[in-house]
């Protein structure tokens, strides 16, 4: 010891890239591991082109200064962390996957709309890295999940119908949404069904009489929502609705620290956020 102050940072924190980090999701998941004890940004990531290449990422966060500046690369940046958030899009989430498992470090995946085929890839890359993957990141629509789950094993199908409203801002790309597909896929664990198989998405025109035990699901868009979801059980004479409202993006970047601080240290695999809440 020669007394001699250094900027490393404290041995027991947990290094996260933060990938498309000057997206709104992005600058939301560094201000949230800037906040969070045992977390700190060691990196974040950009496309290639993207105007904010070079930029202090806690600067474009509004947090100032971090020393991290945004780069396009994510092979070096992830060799010196230990987890990464990625809120991005399935083909880079896949990449991210891959890149994740070849570092060996935690990987929470928020990202929405991924095909079967991203699916199996991020299923295979879970061999190698420890990867955490939620369509949705916050304690309330976890929880929620899990009495949709019990509502629908407990409410007869014969009696009660299963329909999943959902609406988010205009910019979303993806529908239904991740977390719409996430309670639908609880509901439909609870009755006992195959959610692929008896979904419906699209109504209009002459549709017919509602198929006895199907799950339906309705998509809104529009104006600043972050993410209202209604699960309607609707029977004879009676109809109960459990919701979830979503007022800050915040609460899903604060779920996907936690998650990455749960993860950090577990054997490969995939899980989900109710493993890392205690739910499952």
């Amino acid at each position: 010891m020669n007394g001699t102050a250094t900027n490393d940072p404290p041995v027991n924190e947990m290094g996260l890239v933060v990938v498309g980090a000057a997206g709104r999701m992005g600058q939301a998941l560094i201000r949230a591991v800037h906040t969070i004890p045992g977390a700190r940004v060691a990196g974040a990531v950009e496309r290639a082109g993207s105007p904010h290449l070079g930029k202090d990422a806690g600067e474009l966060a509004g947090i100032g200064n971090i020393d991290v500046a945004i780069g396009d690369d994510p092979l070096p940046a992830f060799a010196k962390a230990d987890g990464v958030l990625d809120f991005t899009s399935p083909a880079a989430s896949v990449e991210f996957a891959g890149y994740a498992a070849q570092a060996r470090i935690a990987h929470v995946i928020g990202t929405t709309g991924c095909s079967t085929d991203d699916n199996a890839k991020i299923q295979a890359a879970a061999r190698h890295a420890t990867i955490v993957k939620s369509g949705n990141m916050s304690l309330g629509v976890n929880l929620l999940a899990v009495l949709v789950e019990q509502a629908a094993r407990a409410l007869d199908a014969d009696d009660f119908d299963i329909e999943i409203l959902e609406m988010h801002h205009r910019h979303k790309v993806d529908a239904p949404s991740g977390t719409a597909l996430l309670l639908g896929e609880a509901a439909a664990v609870g009755r006992g069904i195959d959610l692929d198989g008896n979904s419906v998405r699209v109504r209009d025109g002459h549709t017919g009489v509602r198929r006895t035990g199907s799950i339906g699901f309705a998509t809104l868009r529009g104006g600043s929502v972050v993410g209202d979801h209604s699960v309607v059980l609707a029977g004879i004479g009676e109809r109960i609705t459990l919701a979830h409202h979503a007022e800050d993006r915040a609460i899903f970047a604060r779920g996907a620290v936690k998650a990455a601080l749960w993860a950090r240290g577990r054997k490969p695999g995939l899980y989900s956020m109710r493993d890392v809440l205690g739910l499952n």
